[in-house]
């Protein structure tokens, strides 16, 4: 059994996580307490203004002996401390992101089906199949994110939130591989 012989698996796994995900963010919405609105955001705007697209730190400070500096320390224990992405000005191309996390979940999808083809027999049963596939999966939606939680301060109840997504979507992979491999 190769990854080819996986298509549909793969195929209805694709759909259920990109499904799953749009009604998440859509319908359920429990992502939307994870934002918070900057106290002077007209301030904020203003200040930031004129950046071009990428990542920030605040205080800048990338060399750690820097850290030893009195100027530095002053810096971070005045505040703020912060990590900024600058996007594009415009309206977000919602479009393209959607088409990309359709690919994204393509990848997940086709390294589940590789996994599987890799560590079961052609004759395995659903239960097999639904563990290595959803193992797969959970690992490939969650795992990375934890050290956003560590290096970058992200609230742990985001990425908690972002996890059980990733068990969704697991579970919904695992099912979906076990039913049709």
């Amino acid at each position: 059994m190769g990854i080819l012989d996986l298509w549909l698996p793969i195929l209805a796994a694709t759909a259920a996580m990109y499904v799953a995900s749009t009604l998440i963010w859509t319908l359920l919405k429990w992502h939307n307490g994870d934002y918070h609105q900057l106290g002077n955001e007209e301030a904020a705007r203003e200040a930031l203004r004129g950046n071009d697209p990428g990542f920030y730190v605040l205080p800048y400070c990338i060399d750690m002996k820097e850290l030893g500096k009195p100027e530095v320390k002053q810096k971070y224990d005045e505040g703020p401390i912060a990590y900024i992405t600058m996007l594009p000005n415009g309206m977000p191309a919602m479009g393209g992101k959607m088409v990309m996390m359709f690919v994204y979940f393509l990848l997940v999808a086709v390294l589940c089906a590789y996994m599987v083809t890799r560590t079961l027999a052609p004759d395995a049963d659903y239960l097999a199949v639904f563990r290595v596939a959803g193992t797969v999966a959970f690992i490939a939606n969650c795992v990375a994110l934890v050290p956003e939680s560590i290096w970058f301060e992200r609230p742990w109840t985001m990425t908690a939130k972002n996890c059980l997504d990733a068990l969704i979507y697991a579970l919904l992979t695992g099912g979906m591989f076990g039913w049709l491999v």
